[in-house]
């Protein structure tokens, strides 16, 4: 643990296009190699992408419904409690939630070979804001892995 003090924590600027921070750390979130134009592309193209079907709606609801599907509530973290080490199971964080849920989108899109990635990701936020897909079955696993080592949520402190 840190012995100074706590890190400040920095606001997010916007992006240019929609004005959402949310969309300005999907951005950072698929940016490679401070390739932040190329990066704009993907999830700008992304966005347009998953609502071409929803043209009279507001483009961010079907991102922020996929984000609000794949957020884990819990997860498991490793404890030392003498000598054994024990899974137990924590409530996440929202800034945590966030960034998990983000990190799992571009990281299955990412994973789908054959296709670009900006297709890939848009795919990707059209299954999870129907409750499918790879990244909400990871939230599914992560919610199973916690229910599944609840008798150990006594060591949490």
């Amino acid at each position: 643990m840190a012995r100074r003090r706590n890190a400040e924590k920095r606001s997010m600027i916007p992006d240019a296009k929609y004005e959402s921070p949310v969309v300005a750390r999907l951005i950072n979130a698929v940016m490679q190699q401070g390739k932040k134009s190329t990066a704009q592309r993907i999830v700008y193209g992304a966005i347009d992408d998953v609502n071409e079907t929803n043209k009279d709606g507001n483009p961010l609801d079907v991102l922020t419904k996929a984000l609000e599907n794949v957020k884990p509530r819990l997860e498991v973290k490793s404890r030392r409690v003498g000598g054994a080490t024990y899974q137990v199971p924590m409530e996440v964080p929202h800034e945590r939630q966030l960034a998990l849920a983000m990190r799992w989108l571009v990281g299955y899109a990412s994973k789908r070979k054959g296709v670009a990635l900006r297709k890939a990701l848009a795919s990707e936020i059209k299954e999870a804001s129907t409750g499918q897909g790879s990244s909400v079955k990871k939230r599914d696993d992560v919610h199973k892995m916690a229910q599944a080592n609840r008798a150990f949520a006594h060591f949490r402190f």
